[in-house]
């Protein structure tokens, strides 16, 4: 019995606040579940440390659950998350990312960070942590050695393709927070604000932006980039809605088991009560940035343009346990102010992974015809059924036959390639330097070629010829970004971007939100 009052430990915080149904089968499964515990610690044929045991067994319950968003932290996991979420942490201030047959990859390098300071590069691999290889290592566990209290130092070794010998620096951790609104410009007085998370400043930046849009820049229409953004925190979700929508309006509700529905209502003044608002979606486009986009398009606030969102609309909330660990339990779903709900329906695989019971992230006519179909305040019809979908449905374009394959056959050989770009790009940058409209010459990518055949990066140049527009593009980009930042680049690549290219006509063409609904049949492109 002493296990069994154990096990009850373990498991009081995950029903707290709930009542214990007193049945014989809850009272059969917790006498089953003791019984194993008390076998496997005292006769199986490894000793078993009793602390991890449990901790394993309350792992295992909440993975049963089969949520890809509930689990238990552990005390540094906890801290991990925490300082994800929050945007700020002690660190290098470089983004990573694990590369099949390469590792742990320097992916992004953010300025005026400690990274930057010390030279270190975009595609540089990470070769060892204060002398410790961290072959093998996943991404998680470099950045987790990386982390640390601000003003500690870190030995970091790189791997360079262009050096023989390892790049050894020593960095000094500093706080680093990586910003929701990276720039924001105009295309002809449309406003364009890319919103990459929805961290703690979140609001305060998008907030700022517009203000700035609209008054130093004279912005008479608004886009607000929400592709690729994943969400982050609630409370910065609802007070970005509210920045263009007036006080008392409903913004989102919660329904959970064992609960009364909470809505959410807006609580401040408006900043931009009837600024022409675009939003842009497509498959990444999750949670956080999914209840933005369904409470402004059930009011008619903003028109929806892209492709169809994630679908995520899970409510997770983080219970604290004792030890330091914490639970992250899925206690609620979301809903649009209309009634939609934003959660699509999912099922696990037996290799582990959750797809959607009906996959149609672009949505064809027929799919979307299937779905239930809800009005917006002012009567339009948008579609319920799981995720946002947009009022105008505007496809990326896709790469041609000849880009195809000049992928596939330097797939392979993809991080030499990227570092032998970015080296190049570094000496071109200065060459171009006080002249923002440089045009890629032949020239370059003649010598592109010659580099990667030096680097051993055999390509046919008929495929290489094939593929010039995307070796160009991607030559531009890279040296366009390296001399005078994101917001050029974002300005250059705009031609290459038809989501946007088609927002920011609709808003040259519409002096008001009402005239952005009644074109927007006009600029679907399917």
């Amino acid at each position: 019995m002493k296990k069994l009052a154990l096990v009850g430990a373990v498991l009081l915080p995950l029903v707290a606040g709930a009542f214990v149904v007193q049945e014989r089968a809850a009272l059969d499964g917790g006498r089953l579940f003791g019984q194993v515990l008390d076998l496997v610690e005292s006769r199986y044929v490894d000793s078993v440390d009793a602390a991890m045991l449990y901790e394993k067994a309350a792992r295992g319950l909440v993975g049963q659950l089969q949520d890809p968003y509930s689990e238990l932290f552990s005390p540094k996991q906890l801290t991990q998350f925490n300082t994800t979420t929050a945007g700020r942490y002690g660190g290098l201030g470089m983004q990573i990312e694990e590369q099949p047959g390469k590792g742990v990859v320097v992916s992004k390098v953010f300025p005026h960070t400690p990274a930057e300071a010390a030279g270190a590069r975009e595609g540089d691999m990470i070769v060892a942590i204060d002398s410790i290889p961290t072959r093998g290592w996943s991404s998680a566990r470099v950045a987790d050695s990386l982390r640390g209290v601000p003003g500690s130092k870190v030995r970091v070794s790189f791997g360079r393709p262009s050096v023989p010998e390892p790049i050894r620096s020593t960095f000094t951790r500093a706080i680093i927070r990586i910003p929701a609104v990276p720039y924001a410009i105009t295309f002809d007085k449309v406003g364009y604000i890319p919103l990459q998370g929805f961290n703690e400043t979140s609001t305060q930046e998008v907030a700022a932006a517009v203000k700035q849009l609209m008054t130093q820049q004279g912005a008479t229409g608004l886009i607000l980039d929400l592709r690729g953004n994943g969400g982050g925190f609630l409370d910065q979700s609802l007070a970005i809605s509210n920045l263009f929508l007036p006080q008392g309006t409903e913004l989102a509700s919660v329904r959970g088991r064992n609960q009364d529905n909470q809505a959410y209502t807006a609580r401040e003044k408006p900043i931009a009560p009837d600024l022409p608002l675009v939003i842009l979606t497509d498959q990444y486009s999750a949670s956080a940035s999914e209840i933005v986009a369904g409470a402004l398009q059930d009011h008619d606030r903003a028109l929806i343009l892209g492709t169809t969102s994630f679908g995520k609309g899970l409510v997770q909330t983080l219970f604290n346990l004792d030890g330091g660990y914490a639970l992250k339990i899925t206690t609620g779903k979301w809903f649009t102010p209309n009634g939609r709900t934003i959660q699509k329906e999912r099922k696990l695989l037996p290799d582990g992974q959750f797809v959607e019971v009906h996959p149609d992230s672009l949505e064809s006519d027929s799919a979307r015809k299937a779905r239930p179909i809800y009005k917006s305040d002012a009567g339009r019809v948008v579609y319920g059924g799981g995720a946002i979908t947009p009022d105008v449905i505007v496809r990326p374009d896709t790469f041609s036959a000849a880009e195809q394959a000049f992928l596939k056959a330097t797939a392979p050989k993809s991080q030499d390639i990227y570092v032998t770009t970015y080296d190049y790009a570094m000496e071109l940058k200065d060459k171009v330097s006080g002249n923002p409209t440089f045009v890629v010459s032949p020239e370059w990518r003649d010598e592109l070629y010659n580099r990667l055949a030096k680097k051993g990066v055999t390509i046919d140049r008929k495929v290489y010829d094939g593929a010039s527009t995307q070796i160009d593009r991607m030559l531009e980009q890279r040296v366009a970004r390296l001399a005078f930042g994101d917001s050029t680049a974002r300005r250059r690549a705009l031609s290459d971007d038809v989501q946007l290219q088609r927002a920011i006509e609709i808003l040259k063409k519409g002096q008001n939100q009402k005239d952005l609904f009644a074109l927007a049949p006009q600029f679907s492109r399917q």
